[in-house]
């Protein structure tokens, strides 16, 4: 039988100083280890925050105008080149306005899946040689 090891005092300043495999995490992931699954549910729910902030945009932007009529009926009997703002508003400008949501979404989920795999390959804001 071999003598007992001497005991290791581990400090957080040493955990945050070692190296962490980038092959072990892709493994941790595509074996749905409890770590792996903790790093997709955080991917996910980053995801989820993203679509729902931007579903409250859409929602209050066009939602929020059938409400702005009732209130003020003066704005809804408004005429602009010839149309009715209503019309002008939720039946032309309301495109661009999706357009430029959708847009603004695929950024940030983008951006969100670049840090996931930043992370996972051990890039997190370290410059690698």
């Amino acid at each position: 039988m071999d003598p007992p090891r001497p005991r290791v005092r581990v400090v957080l300043g040493d955990v945050a100083r070692t190296h962490i495999d980038p092959a072990r995490t892709r493994v941790e992931l595509e074996e749905q280890s409890p770590v792996g699954a903790a790093l997709a549910r955080g991917l996910v729910r980053a995801q989820l925050a993203v679509a729902i902030r931007l579903a409250a945009v859409v929602a209050v932007g066009l939602g929020g105008l059938p409400l702005l009529f009732a209130a003020a009926p003066a704005v809804a009997r408004a005429h602009l080149f010839g149309v009715s703002l209503p019309w002008l508003l939720l039946g032309v400008l309301a495109y661009p306005f999706l357009y430029l949501v959708g847009t603004v979404y695929v950024h940030l989920a983008e951006r969100n899946e670049q840090e996931f795999v930043a992370l996972v390959e051990d890039r997190g804001g370290q410059q690698q040689p």
